[in-house]
């Protein structure tokens, strides 16, 4: 059994490391397909947030630049995809941890049980995933998320792989923006003419670290967030499939 499982974990990551470092798509299906949960996690999807946030920070730090709007729109363009990857990654990792964690998935069945008629929960397509408004359900949701902040902290699995990530996939990009950065025309006039110009301010190398740093806070920052809510749906998946 021990070499059964050390096989898996082998193919496991030799997946996500195909599917993170080489972009390769199938790898996601094959690893959904090796835990069979690809039937119910294709109706929740990860919240891709990070680069939301990344434009957004990132344009306000830079305020003083006038095209600072426009970097933080090549910058967008230049990493949303990868960053959107290790958010798919992040949300799988959360997914699968909850949807195998049987004894928290107890816990939740029993509340379910106590508070939902047998055949409803025959029928249910979603538990608790979107609310807690139910007292001891919310209970569980927050000692479930307190647990995995602690044992993050402790850990550091996620921080890590999300560290490891951005030092070799984003940084090389972030450090050499200035070669996909747009030109912005610029019109000067007075009473008798006007002429355009083109605005090219370049990136220093300390503010295009300062990019790289905010990257990475922000998506640490998300990712955690993001894994504790995909915990949640699995967990409370792992319910429901018993009753399916």
């Amino acid at each position: 059994m021990g070499v059964a499982k050390k096989g898996v974990f082998n193919i496991y990551n030799g997946l996500i490391h195909k599917f993170l470092y080489k972009n390769d798509i199938n790898s996601i299906h094959i690893l959904l397909n090796l835990f069979d949960i690809e039937d119910n996690i294709k109706n929740i999807c990860p919240k891709y947030i990070s680069t939301y946030h990344i434009k957004k920070n990132i344009s306000r730090r830079l305020k003083q630049k006038n095209n600072n709007h426009l970097i933080s729109l090549n910058l967008g363009q230049l990493i949303h995809e990868d960053i959107h990857r290790l958010e798919l990654y992040i949300y799988l990792e959360g997914y699968r941890n909850g949807f195998f964690n049987n004894n928290w998935a107890n816990i939740l069945e029993k509340v379910a049980v106590e508070n939902t008629p047998l055949e409803e929960l025959y029928r249910m397509n979603h538990l608790y995933h979107f609310d807690t408004s139910n007292k001891q359900v919310r209970k569980i949701r927050e000692f479930v998320d307190q647990k995995l902040k602690e044992l993050e902290s402790k850990n550091k699995n996620l921080h890590n792989s999300i560290i490891k990530y951005c030092n070799n996939i984003l940084k090389g990009k972030v450090l050499s923006l200035n070669k996909f950065l747009d030109k912005q025309l610029t019109i000067e006039y007075n009473l008798k003419s006007f002429s355009i110009k083109e605005d090219y301010s370049l990136l220093t190398l300390e503010e295009l670290n300062y990019i790289y740093d905010e990257i990475v806070r922000v998506v640490l920052k998300s990712g955690l967030k993001l894994y504790k809510e995909a915990y949640w749906y699995g967990l409370n998946d792992r319910v429901l499939k018993r009753y399916r």
